[in-house]
């Protein structure tokens, strides 16, 4: 991997000056939109036959059908549009009458007209919004930019995986027809001269194994495609071991060790298909960018992991763009995107759910079972943002931890919404004696915590435990800013160091604003930290 060990040398930091330009700047949540502005033009994301039709909600956009899409504990559809507002209008397909309407972002100050079992509202802009009609299930809307740049059909450089014998919508295994296509688009790309080779999914259900990601390539997803598992363990190489689940797992779509310049988009899925992955013995990484440079994931979907589904790891120079992480809410340790040992990352505008963490940083011990596999030796974790992001949970809405095996260090979560969590934010330093520094939250918006993890259903969480017996690690140089807390909880926040010498040193708190206060925090009890414990340096700033 020399390219990549030069690469890295000559890499450039994110400044925290970097780091915290755009705080200024718009947010992703768009005010409601001028009563003159022109309509949108809209185009829906199809279902493929893989994906059954909501029974419970329809959706129509600028009087365009959007298809929405019945989900295990929520619906979810998805759109892209040009200049312009965009009207959306959801209708109860059992046609009683709404009563009430909750959309998130609450701070977007959305407000509905009910007609019937019809409700409506504008949108300015491309969003993810969470509806909920009176006490029916909630509604993931995917509001995104339309498309540029669209790889042509055919012609030099194009290779659609059905030429090379994959059929969508059948029962047949298309993974050698993918495998074929992506050697074929690398060898391209990698020829002197030549642009990267994409490879062209056409629209439809696919079914594939393993597959794995090679250098100078593009993976286009044409607006509905779908990658999906095949649930038969026979077929898999198993990477990993997850002693907590006790499972194993495979790197489903993972990239080659040493790969560089690979970029997956489109408005299509990875569909992991975890329930059935597990029945058939196994379980999976959906997504395994490990050793790669210049990674880049624009647009997709990723759905339904039986463990983590987007693990980055010793990579560096990676961006997540409008990346939906649909996972389940009855299937544990299913958590989102963890940035593990990895530097310069940028995950930013998306939507999260699922049982476990959505958006994590971790750092593990060399050769356990989920390790043993990973080349290299272990990594900080550096220069990480997640930006611009809405998180639903049953744990942290965002966090750093629980493993800090090697050090964290300008690590940043902002601009961003927790719609329901057990903890909003939080660094839960559980494992290793890495040192967890520099990590910011900023202009956070907490709606509500209605769950509990471990005990905790609180807004705030910053804690060292001992689960390795190496004395720990330290907390330290924390900023949490501009927090609107709408729902504290039903327990206290915690602020609990291991010991003297690794304590929780030098938090920040700035412009806190806790549920029905007039004002900002000023004190510990006002954040509702009423047992700090091996904590210093404590700062309230209104």
């Amino acid at each position: 991997m020399a390219h990549r060990t030069a690469h890295r040398n000559v890499r450039r930091r994110f400044s925290i000056v970097s780091a915290l330009a755009g705080l200024a700047t718009a947010l992703f949540v768009a005010a409601p939109a001028p009563a003159f502005a022109a309509p949108a033009a809209v185009e829906p994301v199809p279902l493929t036959t893989a994906h059954a039709a909501s029974s419970v909600y329809s959706l129509s956009v600028n009087g365009v059908s959007v298809p929405v899409n019945g989900y295990s504990g929520y619906d979810c559809a998805e759109f892209t549009m040009g200049a312009g507002e965009a009207r959306i209008a959801v209708t109860k397909l059992n046609g009683t009458n709404v009563g009430a309407t909750y959309i998130t972002p609450i701070k977007a100050g959305y407000v509905a007209s009910h007609a019937g079992s019809t409700s409506t509202f504008t949108i300015a802009g491309p969003q993810y919004l969470i509806v909920k009609l009176d006490g029916n299930r909630r509604l993931i809307i995917s509001a995104e930019r339309e498309e540029s740049n669209i790889p042509a059909v055919s012609g030099p450089g194009i290779f659609p995986i059905t030429a090379y014998g994959a059929v969508p919508d059948d029962a047949g295994a298309d993974t050698t027809a993918g495998q074929q296509a992506i050697d074929a688009a690398s060898a391209y790309g990698s020829a002197p001269g030549n642009p990267r080779g994409v490879v062209r999914i056409p629209f439809g259900a696919y079914q594939v194994a393993n597959l794995e990601l090679r250098s100078n390539i593009e993976v286009y997803f044409v607006r509905g495609a779908v990658l999906r598992l095949i649930p038969d363990r026979s077929l898999y190489s198993i990477d990993a071991h997850k002693s907590s689940q006790n499972r194993d797992l495979t790197w489903w779509i993972q990239t080659e060790f040493g790969s560089e310049n690979i970029t997956l988009r489109g408005h299509g899925t990875l569909d992991g298909r975890g329930q059935a992955a597990v029945a058939a013995g196994f379980g999976m990484n959906i997504l395994a960018p490990i050793a790669t440079t210049n990674f880049r994931v624009e647009g997709l979907t990723v759905r339904e992991a039986a463990s983590w589904a987007v693990i980055p790891v010793r990579s560096d120079h990676l961006e997540f763009l409008n990346m939906k992480l649909f996972n389940r809410l009855d299937m544990g340790e299913n958590d989102g995107i963890d940035v593990i040992e990895s530097q310069n990352v940028l995950v930013r505008d998306g939507v999260g759910i699922g049982l476990d963490d959505p958006y994590t940083t971790k750092s593990w011990p060399k050769n356990v079972g989920i390790t043993k596999n990973w080349p290299g030796d272990p990594e900080d974790v550096r220069d990480v943002r997640f930006d611009r992001l809405i998180s639903w949970t049953y744990c942290y809405g965002f966090k750093v931890g629980q493993g800090v095996v090697n050090d964290h260090s300008n690590i940043r979560f902002t601009n961003s919404v927790v719609h329901d969590a057990s903890v909003g934010i939080g660094i839960h330093h559980k494992s290793g004696a890495g040192t967890a520094d520099d990590v910011g939250f900023y202009n956070i918006d907490i709606e509500r915590l209605t769950t509990s993890n471990d005990g905790n259903r609180t807004w705030l969480l910053l804690k060292i435990d001992d689960a390795y017996g190496d004395g720990a690690g330290p907390i330290t140089n924390t900023l949490i800013r501009s927090i609107n807390v709408r729902s504290a909880g039903t327990t206290p926040a915690v602020m609990k160091g291991f010991s003297a010498a690794s304590s929780v040193q030098n938090v920040l708190f700035d412009k806190i604003r806790m549920p029905g206060a007039s004002g900002y925090a000023t004190t510990l009890a006002d954040l509702n930290i009423t047992s700090p414990s091996f904590a210093t340096g404590i700062t309230i700033q209104p």
